[in-house]
């Protein structure tokens, strides 16, 4: 098997940590991949913050920024809804 990215490995590893036969715990395993996911590629940052602080990447402007955070909180929604009860 080919070696993973440490992106798709931090995946892999979030899911394994939390991966066990029962039902509940294959969807706080999927539940972990997804937050692991969210993290690498819409990380958490504070906007306003940010904004107020001028420290948003030059190349990023505060509405893509923005984009970026309802798309983290839209992800980390289906994590949610797979940790709660079955």
């Amino acid at each position: 098997m080919a070696d993973l990215s440490p992106a798709a490995q931090a995946v892999l590893n979030a899911f394994n940590a939390e991966a066990k036969p029962e039902p509940h715990h294959q969807r706080e395993a999927i539940a972990a991949a997804i937050r692991a996911l969210a993290d690498l590629v819409v990380p958490d940052i504070d906007l306003h913050i940010s904004v107020a602080n001028d420290c948003l990447p030059r190349d990023v402007g505060a509405a893509k920024w923005s984009a970026r955070y309802e798309t983290r909180r839209e992800i980390l929604a289906i994590a949610t809804e797979l940790e709660g009860p079955i």
